[in-house]
C-alpha cells in the first residue's frame, strides 16, 4: 500500500480539508465522535419515524430524507430535484430541526473558510439503506462525487469534499471502501483501477468521514437489522474561502 494511503483520524474536524486534496494526500480525514452519541441515535429514531416522508431511489433500492442530487440525475428526475428544493429542506428541517446549519457549520469548520446554501438546491439530507436490501447485500455502486461538479470545476479538479455523519450504523459491515484512484473525467472505473490500494473507513455512530469528492469509493455490504443511516453534505470551493454546500 502506498505509504500515507489511510484515514487520518483526529479529534475535531478544524481544517481537515487540508490533508486531503490532490494524489498524495491520505484517503480520508475521520472525526470519531464529531457528534454526541445520544443526538445522533436520536436523528435516527426521527428519520425512521419519517417514512412517509423519504424519497425513494432506484426503485427501492435505497431511500432518503431530503432529495438528494445525483440519484435524481441518474433517473433523469433533474427538474424534480430543483422544482421541490424548498420543500426538501422544510422536510428535512421539521425532523431534523437545526441539522442543516450544524453541517454548513462543519463544513466551515473542516475548510477553515464560510460556507453556504447552494442558491436553489437543496441542503444537507440524509441517507436510509435498508438492511436486507440491495445495497446490504452486494454493496453500494463503486463511484466519484462529480455529480453536482460544474464541468470546469471537476476538469480542473478545484476544491470539492464529500462530508458524512454516521446516525446508525450496520451491525456488521457497512463502512466506505476508498481506493487510491482519482476522478480522471470519466465515471466507470477500470479494472485497473479498482486493482489499487484501498482501505476502509468504519466510522461509528456521531462520527464523521472528509473525502475528496474526486476519490473513488464504495459502501460495503452489511448483515444485521439495522438500516445503515447518514448524513451527508456536498461541498465545493467557489471562490477562494468560499464554499457552496448542497444535497
Amino acid at each position: 500500500m502506498r505509504d500515507g494511503f489511510e484515514v487520518d483520524w483526529r479529534s475535531t474536524p478544524a481544517n481537515a480539508a487540508a490533508a486531503i486534496p490532490g494524489p498524495r494526500s491520505f484517503a480520508a480525514v475521520g472525526v470519531r465522535k464529531w457528534l454526541d452519541a445520544a443526538l445522533a441515535s436520536e436523528w435516527a429514531a426521527a428519520v425512521l419515524r419519517a417514512r412517509s416522508d423519504w424519497t425513494s431511489d432506484f426503485d427501492g433500492e435505497q431511500f432518503t430524507l431530503g432529495r438528494a442530487f445525483y440519484t435524481h440525475y441518474e433517473t433523469d428526475r433533474s427538474d424534480e430535484y430543483f422544482e421541490h428544493a424548498a420543500e426538501s429542506d422544510a422536510r428535512v428541517e421539521r425532523w431534523l430541526p437545526g441539522m442543516q446549519a450544524r453541517m454548513r457549520e462543519l463544513v466551515s469548520a473542516v475548510t477553515g473558510s464560510s460556507s453556504h446554501a447552494r442558491r436553489d438546491w437543496c441542503g444537507p439530507g440524509v441517507h436510509v439503506f435498508p438492511h436486507g436490501g440491495e445495497v446490504a447485500g452486494r454493496g453500494g455502486v463503486v463511484h466519484f462525487d462529480t455529480e453536482g461538479l460544474s464541468d470546469r470545476h471537476a476538469r480542473d479538479k478545484r476544491p470539492a469534499l464529500t462530508i458524512v455523519v454516521m446516525l446508525q450504523e450496520p451491525e456488521e459491515g457497512g463502512g466506505l471502501k476508498l481506493w487510491d484512484v482519482r476522478f480522471r473525467g470519466r465515471d466507470d472505473p477500470t479494472d485497473e483501477e479498482l486493482a489499487k490500494d484501498a482501505v476502509v473507513a468504519r466510522y461509528g455512530v456521531g462520527g464523521v468521514l472528509v473525502i475528496d469528492s474526486y476519490r473513488l469509493h464504495q459502501i460495503q455490504p452489511f448483515t444485521g437489522d439495522h438500516d445503515r443511516i447518514s448524513i451527508t453534505v456536498h461541498a465545493a470551493e467557489v471562490d477562494d474561502g468560499v464554499w457552496e454546500t448542497w444535497f
